[in-house]
């Protein structure tokens, strides 16, 4: 989806006197002159976007939103924002367009939204692993993925799995919603929660500290969601 975006944003970009005309046809000749053509925008809609989908927009150097959908009974759409890159001023046309240059000029720049992935959020010795934590959390479906202030929930219609950083022991805490009596417990991996207070959400917290503490906890991260 994102190429075949890119690839129409391509022909957008060849073909502005004939999309102009279009517009000028359809909507008249002041809609026309109004078109501003620094900025374009791509939406993508879709079911579900993967790790790599996300990671791709914040590479990209366009206007990009992920947008999934779901359809609930009854008719109802839900709309939700997974992730969006506000771009790069470079890319934009060199061609000004007319009658709206004051206004663009003067409009804030679209609020940048920071990948879970990026750097700053994820300490420099814990970003290997947290990669694969990703991958593993995100293997779902339908999973979206918020960065918070002080954790990285991963949601479908509530928070299934919360992700929390601690360098300095260079361990990833996942909260997942899980009942711990369903969980033969494990001192230094798992741990009840219920009672304790703690930053995110879910019952059950388990302790990553290498990628062979990750595929232990691959059954209970698939039984979270699976259960969501």
């Amino acid at each position: 989806m994102l190429s075949q975006a890119v690839s129409y944003l391509t022909w957008l970009r060849s073909a502005q006197h004939e999309f102009e005309a279009l517009v000028r046809r359809v909507l008249g000749a002041e809609a026309a002159e109004s078109i501003d053509w620094r900025r374009p925008r791509m939406v993508c809609i879709a079911a579900g976007f993967s790790h790599h989908d996300r990671v791709a927009v914040q590479r990209l150097l366009e206007r990009i939103d992920l947008v999934r959908y779901r359809v609930f009974e009854g008719g109802l759409l839900s709309l939700l924002l997974v992730d969006s890159s506000p771009g790069s001023p470079s890319v934009a046309s060199s061609r000004p367009s007319r009658g709206r240059d004051a206004v663009v000029d003067s409009a804030p720049a679209a609020p940048v939204v920071r990948s879970p992935t990026g750097g700053g959020l994820v300490p420099e010795c814990l970003r290997d692993l947290y990669g694969e934590l990703d991958e593993a959390l995100t293997a779902w479906g339908e999973v979206e993925v918020a960065a918070l202030r002080h954790y990285i929930a991963y949601r479908r219609l509530v928070n299934v799995a919360s992700v929390i950083f601690r360098p300095k022991h260079e361990v990833i805490l996942v909260y997942l919603r899980l009942d711990p009596d369903s969980v033969e417990l494990e001192e230094g991996f798992t741990r009840d929660m219920r009672g304790i207070g703690h930053l995110g959400t879910g019952d059950l917290e388990v302790r990553v500290v290498s990628a062979a503490g990750l595929e232990k906890a691959a059954p209970l991260i698939r039984r979270a969601f699976e259960a969501a």
